[in-house]
């Protein structure tokens, strides 16, 4: 399978800016998953995702004279990001999403990052945690979800989010710091929704224990 390692992207951007469609179509099938995911992280919703994949992928064809080197997928994921803020203006009259519907994300869809290889409970723990981390994303406001998801789920520098969503690193910086605040506010007003595990350390450390045996991360 192509990847962004292991293929030339300039040499293929350029056939792509001549009109070759063979070439752009190496780096659609190379970067499309990464693209995906992260309107995935934004939107939360897997058809939506589709969409503005698809979407994203048209305009730069179509505006693939436009690019003037750097990072073509940063420039894809700040095409994507821009389409991702016009299905949420498009959204803007429909209600928040509920934390009743934790249950109804589906975690086989772009799992959050996987750290080694847990055991089963683990796994499962993480499969939970993964759903509730994924709703409580989509409450934040769109600027704060952009930079949280480029950062967290991405890992993305504050550079690279800058340049992929065209605002200063500053404005990164203090976007980020407020998302994560919110996201922690989200997580602690709802902590019987946690995984066990992640409810009793905050629990020993709410009563000024050390966390049990096996609770940490």
């Amino acid at each position: 399978m192509i990847t962004g390692r292991n293929l030339d992207e300039g040499r293929l951007v350029a056939a792509a800016q001549r009109g070759d469609l063979d070439a752009f179509n190496e780096l659609v099938l190379a970067y499309q998953d990464r693209v995906y995911n992260l309107a995935y992280r934004i939107l939360g919703d897997p058809a939506a995702a589709e969409d503005a994949t698809q979407e994203a992928f048209i305009a730069a064809y179509r505006h693939l004279s436009t690019f003037r080197g750097g990072s073509f997928l940063s420039w894809l994921m700040r095409t994507v990001a821009n389409r991702c803020y016009d299905e949420l203006r498009r959204q803007k009259r429909r209600p928040a999403v509920s934390w009743e519907s934790f249950g109804e994300m589906d975690e086989d869809a772009n799992p959050f990052l996987v750290n080694g290889h847990p055991t089963p409970e683990e796994a499962a723990q993480q499969a939970e945690l993964t759903r509730f981390l994924q709703s409580a994303i989509v409450t934040l406001p769109p600027d704060q979800r952009v930079v949280l998801v480029l950062s967290d789920v991405e890992g993305m520098n504050y550079q690279e989010i800058a340049d992929t969503v065209g605002i200063p690193v500053g404005t990164v910086k203090s976007r980020l710091a407020r998302a994560r605040a919110r996201l922690r506010d989200l997580l602690q007003a709802q902590r019987e929704l946690l995984p066990r595990a992640y409810r009793l350390e905050d629990e020993d450390r709410d009563a000024g224990k050390e966390p049990s045996p096996g609770t940490g991360r």
